[in-house]
């Protein structure tokens, strides 16, 4: 790594605070590897103890998935000034507020995007070369986490012009006078997978809402290369599905 990692607080911890307007208390250094990684986050800190007791732990991978009549989701999602912070676990993309996720009568605005690499969910087994996930917050705080996986193909627009900036971020924020639509990197058919999960990250909270599109969309090498230098293994190991179900859009 091209630093050494200062106690940092949980990745999905600040969407929940965004959402809830509770002060953080979470301070346990934890990583994705060694002594403080996965297998040992449970044992970290009191708050982390979902991460090992926890039932429906995310993420999962995607063997049987049950055909459902569930919502279509619809995406209104508008432009945003680019932020991006890069926390020591991930770069993350804050999103300025007004941009929906709509399925059904459930409305969750998107609040960050970040990324794992590979990719966390597995479908059949398979890893993807990266995934973003697009975390959202309804009225009341519940977090709804959309799944955008990528192959390693044709070149990205959007994602080569985030990460682009990613050399002038160090642990701090960087804003660019920079306008881009998260819409843009979806792809072109939304059919989706969705199970009950958890945050990926400690405290591991569960409760979490979870939409996988299935269709992959693509990025370049040399952009996958940008990321992976940064974070060459940022992805939480396959939890147990126990007695979940995921169901399928039609």
């Amino acid at each position: 790594m091209r630093r050494m990692i200062s106690t940092l607080f949980p990745l999905l911890l600040l969407v929940i605070l965004v959402a809830s307007g509770q002060p953080q208390s979470h301070s346990a250094h934890w990583s994705y590897d060694g002594d403080n990684g996965p297998s040992h986050w449970g044992d970290l800190s009191p708050d982390f103890t979902t991460c090992k007791s926890g039932r429906v732990q995310s993420p999962i991978d995607i063997v049987t998935s049950f055909a459902s009549d569930v919502s279509t989701i619809a995406f209104e999602y508008n432009p945003s000034k680019l932020q991006i912070i890069d926390n020591g676990h991930t770069v993350q993309v804050n999103y300025q507020p007004g941009s929906f996720m709509v399925v059904g009568d459930k409305r969750y605005e998107l609040k960050q995007f970040h990324f794992h690499h590979p990719s966390e969910e597995q479908i059949n087994g398979k890893s993807y070369d990266l995934v973003a996930h697009l975390v959202h917050a309804d009225d009341v705080g519940k977090l709804a986490v959309e799944a955008v996986l990528f192959n390693e193909g044709q070149s990205n627009p959007l994602i080569t012009k985030i990460f682009s900036h990613l050399q002038k971020v160090e642990e701090k924020k960087e804003a660019a006078d920079l306008a881009f639509n998260v819409a843009e990197m979806l792809p072109n058919t939304h059919r989706y997978l969705t199970f009950p999960g958890s945050l990926t990250t400690p405290p591991c909270t569960e409760g979490v809402t979870w939409f996988v599109l299935e269709t992959p969309v693509a990025l370049s090498s040399a952009e996958l290369a940008v990321f992976t230098n940064l974070y060459p293994h940022n992805a939480r190991p396959i939890q147990p599905l126990n007695d979940r179900k995921v169901l399928s859009s039609r």
